[in-house]
């Protein structure tokens, strides 16, 4: 068993405080006795700290029986709760790890440019740290998987009525999880993800695609680096930022803002220092409460604090930024304890502003 196995498995929250922020509840199914069961059985089950949380659960499975929906909505439920389920064991003991999301066409062949440029961008990204993930089927997800190889890669496979099977460089691996439905399988990529990376595909590659654009924009997933890769010389991605400017922002159906949340590169090494670059010193933030808390790796300086406060307080609700050490509420994220903090009543949405105040936090030195 490899030894990463053995890595702590700290609380990972993808929406930023959201999921944290949730009251916890245990419960009733309205008759005592039948709660006192469940928390007997709960107890004896040893779930520790999730004890109330599977409790609800129970009872909203018991619920779900008492409401008699169609046999189908139940087998849709259950399985899906088994997809993610399985989906927490694979990537729980690599939650130390940064992981990159790799989207592309399944259609594109090992001789296209765009194949070349996969392989090369998954392979420098492994250089720089990243784990990455794909939808492990053939065309750019065998290329990004090519590239990462099979220790350093996750494969997302999605079971389709003409069956997609897994391509051979995750094939039986470990890290290898099949889906039934899109939904879940999503929901990994974007829960996983530290990063995301798109390359030309169709239909698929645009959900994807617009499905992380719209969670940020929406604040349900935190800001990530997201670079639109091309090969060298490809139009691909230009075509669709024509698109975007001239049928969305002419429009005014997003906003200038929004731009900052991708970049359009067809130069690999620039793709993989943008995706490194938004690291180096931002580390992760949380909402605790209406306050937002920036965990970073090196403090930032009274310089650059006194810039913050003169350029970004478009971002907050009032008050100004301010450096901090962990808050008491943060207490459940214990490997986080020892980074120095930026913390402000920041405005929820405003992505792309945001985006923009990361990029200002990593010119520290």
């Amino acid at each position: 068993m490899s030894k990463r196995r053995h890595l702590r498995r700290d609380p990972r929250d993808f929406t930023g405080g959201g999921i944290f922020g949730l009251p916890r509840k245990s419960g009733s199914t309205g008759d005592e006795a039948i709660d006192a069961r469940i928390r007997e059985l709960v107890e004896e089950w040893a779930c520790d700290a999730s004890n109330s949380l599977v409790r609800e659960m129970i009872v909203t499975a018991l619920k779900f029986g008492r409401d008699c929906p169609p046999e189908g909505d139940l087998k849709l439920y259950n399985r899906a709760l088994k997809e993610m389920r399985q989906s927490s064991r694979v990537f729980g003991p690599y939650t130390d790890e940064r992981k990159i999301s790799i989207f592309g066409s399944a259609r594109t062949k090992p001789e296209e440019p765009e194949y070349q440029a996969a392989v090369k961008f998954a392979e420098k990204m492994k250089e720089a740290g990243f784990m990455s993930i794909t939808g492990a089927g053939p065309g750019i997800m065998e290329a990004a998987q090519e590239g990462s190889g099979r220790d350093s890669s996750f494969g997302l496979n999605i079971k389709l009525p003409f069956e997609q099977g897994a391509n051979v460089h995750i094939e039986g691996d470990e890290k290898l999880i099949n889906f039934n439905y899109f939904f879940t399988r999503k929901l990994a990529f974007v829960k996983e993800s530290d990063a995301i990376a798109a390359l030309p595909g169709g239909f698929g590659t645009m959900d994807e695609l617009f499905e992380v654009l719209t969670l940020i924009q929406t604040g349900k997933a935190q800001v990530v680096p997201i670079v639109l890769v091309d090969a060298d010389g490809g139009t691909y991605w230009k075509t669709w930022m024509q698109f975007v400017k001239d049928h969305l922002f002419r429009l005014g159906l997003i906003s200038e803002d929004d731009f900052h949340l991708f970049k359009l590169m067809t130069d690999i090494d620039a793709a993989v220092e943008e995706v490194v670059t938004f690291y180096s010193n931002f580390h992760s933030y949380r909402y605790v409460g209406k306050r937002l808390v920036m965990r970073l790796q090196k403090p930032v300086t009274d310089e650059l604090l006194a810039k913050l406060n003169r350029d970004y307080l478009d971002l907050l609700e009032d008050g100004e930024y301010e450096s901090c050490k962990a808050l008491k509420e943060e207490s459940d994220e214990t490997h986080l304890k020892d980074l120095p903090r930026l913390i402000c009543s920041k405005k929820r949405g405003m992505a792309g502003r945001f985006r923009q105040l990361i990029d200002e936090v990593n010119t520290v030195a």
